[in-house]
């Protein structure tokens, strides 16, 4: 039973909002809902009553995890406001994360064509 036949609501849409103004339920008359819960202004989770989920993490004003039902996920990092890591569970990486002086000298070795498993070559 949805919230609006538990409380016999007979006007549609049925709006639930927090202290905040922000929408944290939503109800049509054939009884399809949306509901969210949100921390700061930023929504950390909705679902709705087909079963569709989806979670949020956020590092101030940066997304930086979802998750959907469906089982995909997308993992980000930022630096000064620019996405420098994006991940997804699609097997997708892209990485700008800038390189320590040892992860520099690996590949250049390797690209020298001195560096092979992980083993320095000797000539």
């Amino acid at each position: 039973m949805t919230i609006a036949q538990q409380l016999n609501i007979k006007e549609f849409p049925f709006i639930i909002k927090d202290d905040d103004g922000q929408e944290i339920y939503f109800e049509w008359s054939d009884g399809f809902w949306h509901k969210w819960e949100w921390d700061g202004g930023k929504e950390i989770y909705r679902e709705n009553s087909d079963g569709f989920w989806v979670k949020r993490e956020w590092d101030g004003p940066e997304e930086i995890y979802r998750e959907y039902s469906n089982g995909f996920w997308v993992k980000r990092e930022w630096a000064d406001g620019n996405r420098i890591y994006y991940e997804n569970s699609d097997g997708i990486i892209m990485d700008n994360r800038p390189k320590t002086d040892i992860q520099k000298a690996i590949d250049l070795l390797t690209k020298e064509g001195l560096l092979r498993d992980g083993k320095i070559l000797k000539n």
